[in-house]
């Protein structure tokens, strides 16, 4: 059974800075695709930045220059850093994996970490 289990998440002043983690069951070389999504209050989900064939990496135009997405393949954990809070990037984070073979696709959740940006 895959498991992402995210952790990190908290309380932080704007401005301040968090480092989200995702650790996933199997080896990260497995996936496909390995990203972070979020989702605040009344919103949809939203993708906030993907790694994608361990090579190609891709933000959302609102978190570009204060997030980074990376991954540390020994410890099978995908890494989310977060600098320059600010208060809309309160949202519940998921982190997210796909993998896919030929037309096969598994999708793969975590179960959320709060973030709230707040003073």
């Amino acid at each position: 059974q895959v498991q992402l289990v995210e952790s990190g998440g908290g309380l932080v002043q704007p401005g301040g800075s968090l480092r989200l983690s995702c650790a996933i069951s199997g080896s990260i070389f497995s996936y496909n695709l390995m990203g972070w999504y979020r989702q605040a209050p009344g919103e949809q989900r939203e993708l906030v930045a993907t790694l994608i064939s361990g090579a190609i990496i891709k933000y959302a135009d609102s978190v570009k220059g204060r997030f980074t997405i990376s991954r540390d393949i020994a410890k099978n954990t995908v890494y989310l850093q977060m600098n320059s809070l600010k208060p809309e990037d309160t949202a519940v984070y998921y982190c997210n994996a796909v993998r896919s073979i030929g037309t096969i696709k598994n999708e793969y959740w975590g179960q959320g970490t709060q973030v709230t940006v707040s003073s």
